[in-house]
């Protein structure tokens, strides 16, 4: 069907656009961390751009009280991937390199593809399972878990606390594709803002006390962002996406954030990438067309 297709190539790009925002942001939230703790700055991200998107929605007159039915998928990306993988993924950064941090927050397919066979009942196609195995085994090249110290409790506690971000993720993009929606996405997203900002800001306040913030240029570029792009227009695409294209595929087409973060993190923090990295891009980009293009004799 015309329409059909027309929305799934729409939600192609717009995952694309995704990808490069979410690459690049994670470079910058290793950065904004030398100006303000962890919880707190996922907070100063994510509350500027709710009260932006409520006051847009008024101005647009696109503003919803959410209906009944919404409100579970509401509180499942608002505390599930704004709260737990953010701030999840802002803990583990203290202690990991931005580069490894972003290959082992997109683990995230190993965890959405057998949900989405088993509860959205997505196909587990061999060419979907040989696009996962190859994907995965680029980020595991890249990752070389042979060459860690894992007698470094730093290295356990940031691997665990990203890891735990990517399952929470996972259960959010999963829920995500199964949820029926009824408002509309754009009018849904201050609300997800709003359960995420204001769990953020009680977390920050519980765990780190008052916040102490360096208000210099840099910082505030930084934070700025990571609050507009990173969060604001991302969640929205995230959104769009989540509903338009396949779970697995999402999780899927999301492994290319990795390669625009770890070249980023190469170019701007510094970080030495191994001649593995090529190998890697070559799995990674082979394992994403296997697991989201589906052929177009068969069902999505």
């Amino acid at each position: 069907m015309p329409l059909e297709a027309a929305r799934r190539r729409r939600a192609i790009l717009l995952l694309a656009l995704l990808v490069v925002i979410w690459g690049l942001n994670w470079v910058l939230a290793k950065k904004s961390l030398e100006f303000v703790s962890p919880v707190w700055v996922t907070a100063f991200r994510l509350v500027p751009v709710c009260i932006m998107f409520f006051v847009i929605c008024i101005a647009t007159k696109q503003l919803r009280i959410p209906v009944r039915a919404d409100i579970p998928v509401i509180f499942s990306i608002g505390w599930l991937h704004m709260v737990g993988f953010s701030v999840l993924v802002s803990w583990g950064l203290q202690y990991l390199p931005a580069g490894k941090s972003i290959v082992l927050a997109y683990t995230t397919p190993l965890w959405v593809l057998p949900a989405a066979w088993l509860f959205l009942n997505e196909s587990f196609t061999p060419r979907r399972i040989l696009g996962l195995v190859i994907g995965m085994s680029g980020l595991v090249l890249i990752l070389q878990p042979s060459a860690m110290d894992w007698s470094d409790r730093n290295v356990l506690i940031g691997h665990g606390f990203v890891l735990m971000g990517a399952l929470l993720w996972a259960i959010s993009i999963v829920y995500g594709r199964a949820h029926k929606w009824v408002t509309p996405l754009f009018a849904l997203l201050p609300w997800q803002m709003l359960v995420g900002g204001l769990t953020q800001v009680v977390l920050a306040f519980a765990l780190e006390g008052m916040p102490h913030f360096d208000w210099s240029l840099e910082a505030i570029l930084l934070v700025g962002f990571g609050s507009l792009f990173g969060n604001g227009i991302a969640y929205w695409l995230m959104n769009i996406v989540s509903r338009d294209l396949p779970a697995a595929g999402v999780s899927m087409g999301l492994l290319g954030v990795p390669l625009i973060g770890l070249f980023c993190s190469s170019l701007f923090l510094g970080e030495v990438l191994g001649p593995e990295l090529l190998i890697a891009t070559v799995l990674i980009i082979a394992g994403i067309i296997l697991g989201t293009l589906p052929k177009s004799s068969q069902p999505n």
